[in-house]
């Protein structure tokens, strides 16, 4: 079962009537039973993502992109919505305990305990997820994610849907709902693995044992350097060793549609490992739709 199966981003309710994923570049949409992903470009500089204050710079510019998708129904009725959030605008860390409470209410008090170092905000003022996750290998220890977003970006993001008549009721980013989509080549299940996914500028990191997530990274590279990248990787690959006593055994690429063959040459050759990507029933994602095509994969299987 995938990581996006098995998290809680938020709230998790029946499957929302549209399924919406926000970018820089645009919003990918699909509607519950009318295909794939759609695409709806925005003009630069209404988003300029970030943890931190106000995502959204011209609000009326998002919210005339949402109305033209999906315009408010006749009557005022509310519809249901899943929404995937860029992956610089939240922080998703991992943290490791010997013994985790079993009663809900504790466990989100320590997870936003441990969680604060994490940071660049307020965890007072945030909205915070997590889930438990047992190891793999006999050890005792518990891994939680927990994924954390300023409780400010994350209601400006979702004022033009509310003012569209949606309810939001489930709320991710892309790096995490993306790790529903399956490798598009050998070795499928090899493990442990790392998922990079590049969209735009930004970087993010996913490192799996199994279905676990263990290790979570998303950095802003300077103008997309290529350069900065490979060393993120490369550390990300030492930390694992260290962490895992093992070495990844594939780096999947998510995210570069048919611009990624080169990348995949070079890091195969420096890594010295497979590296390979991902598809969906949908074809190849994007670097600005491989959330919601995740999304969509996750409820298919479900």
């Amino acid at each position: 079962m995938s990581i996006l199966a098995r998290l809680k981003a938020l709230v998790s309710d029946p499957p929302p009537e549209y399924a919406f994923e926000l970018s820089e570049a645009g919003i990918a949409w699909a509607r519950h039973g009318s295909g794939g992903p759609q695409w709806t470009p925005i003009e630069a500089g209404t988003l300029d993502v970030s943890p931190l204050g106000d995502n959204v710079k011209e609000p009326q510019r998002l919210a005339a992109a949402v109305h033209a998708i999906a315009p408010p129904p006749p009557g005022g009725r509310k519809r249901r919505a899943a929404l995937i959030l860029p992956d610089f605008s939240a922080r998703v860390t991992v943290l490791d305990f010997d013994t985790f409470p079993s009663n809900p209410e504790e466990q989100l008090q320590l997870a936003r305990f441990r969680a604060k170092r994490a940071v660049p905000f307020d965890i007072d003022s945030a909205i915070v997820s997590y889930h438990p996750q047992p190891r793999q290998d006999g050890s005792k220890k518990i891994d939680v994610v927990v994924a954390i977003i300023n409780l400010e970006v994350a209601s400006h993001f979702e004022a033009p849907f509310r003012a569209a008549g949606f309810q939001c009721g489930f709320v991710t980013i892309s790096a995490l709902a993306a790790l529903s989509l399956p490798a598009s080549e050998e070795p499928v299940s090899a493990s442990p693995s790392i998922v990079a996914k590049l969209s735009g500028p930004v970087l993010a990191l996913s490192l799996l044992d199994g279905h676990n997530l263990r290790m979570y990274r998303c950095v802003e590279l300077q103008e997309g350097n290529i350069e900065e990248a490979t060393d993120v990787l490369v550390t990300t690959f030492a930390y694992a060793e260290d962490e895992l006593g093992k070495r990844p055994q594939v780096l999947r690429l998510c995210g570069l549609g048919r611009d990624g063959d080169d990348l995949k040459r070079r890091w195969s050759q420096e890594l010295g490992i497979p590296v390979t990507g991902q598809t969906s029933r949908y074809g190849t994602p994007g670097a600005f739709n491989a959330g919601l095509t995740g999304y969509l994969e996750s409820r298919e299987a479900h």
